[in-house]
């Protein structure tokens, strides 16, 4: 899909302010209502616009502390990954989970209360998900930059 300067406006101002209403975001870039409705519809339809969501505060829920884990599978059969990746799925406390190249074959991003909360995550769901060879872990001392826009650019 090609994008035009008003596509890159709409994309700004949603990534900073999902909550927008149609009307506010026709006026920000210099559209009518039904202009700018179609507009979104179309960037939705595109797949450019993945979804909406709110962004809870994690050290609020009572989880500030984050861990990323390496975690290296017995084998990298593809019916091994895609077992690790479904089970590690139903761990509520990881947020994010990668497929890596390197020495580890997922990095996963778990949140925690504290050390103690994660040795117990550590114990009960991460060594016992199939497959699990090795599991390293490094506690993150503090976020530094957390972003959630993607820049648009030309050419996207």
């Amino acid at each position: 899909m090609e994008l035009d300067r008003i596509d890159h406006a709409i994309l700004d101002h949603l990534q900073r302010d999902g909550r927008l209403s149609n009307v506010q975001l026709a006026g920000l870039v210099g559209l009518s209502e039904s202009a700018c409705l179609r507009r979104v519809r179309n960037l939705e339809r595109s797949g450019l616009v993945e979804d909406y969501v709110m962004i809870v505060n994690q050290a609020a829920t009572g989880r500030p502390g984050n861990v990323f884990v390496r975690v290296t599978l017995e084998s990298q059969k593809l019916e091994d990954l895609r077992a690790f990746e479904k089970a590690v799925a139903d761990v509520p406390e990881v947020m994010e989970c990668y497929l890596m190249s390197g020495d580890s074959d997922f990095l996963l991003r778990v949140i925690v209360r504290d050390a103690t909360d994660y040795e117990r995550i550590h114990h009960e769901s991460l060594t016992s998900l199939p497959g699990v060879a090795r599991v390293h872990s490094s506690f993150a001392l503090r976020t530094v930059l957390k972003k959630t826009a993607v820049p648009i650019t030309a050419g996207t």
